[in-house]
């Protein structure tokens, strides 16, 4: 099962990450509720799931899609 990041404003798949990697980010990020699956990305938060243990790849797709952004709100699924 395959797990997909999205942006939540437009639906846009941003890519998919390793179930590591969601780990990471659930345990990191702050969470509303328990069934809570969006983010809010910036710079300073993807320099913290860097150094977490997020992979290369999931630093990446998370730089590329906040870009010069202040930030921007994601959303994970299992497909």
């Amino acid at each position: 099962m395959s797990i997909r990041i999205s942006e939540k404003a437009s639906g846009r798949t941003l890519g998919e990450v390793s179930e590591q990697d969601l780990e990471v980010l659930i345990g990191h990020m702050e969470e509303e509720s328990s069934r809570d699956q969006d983010y809010y990305i910036e710079s300073m938060a993807i320099d913290n799931l860097e150094r977490l243990g997020a992979s290369n790849e999931f630093v990446a797709l998370l730089r590329g899609a906040v870009g010069s952004s202040d930030g921007i709100d994601i959303v994970w699924s299992r497909d």
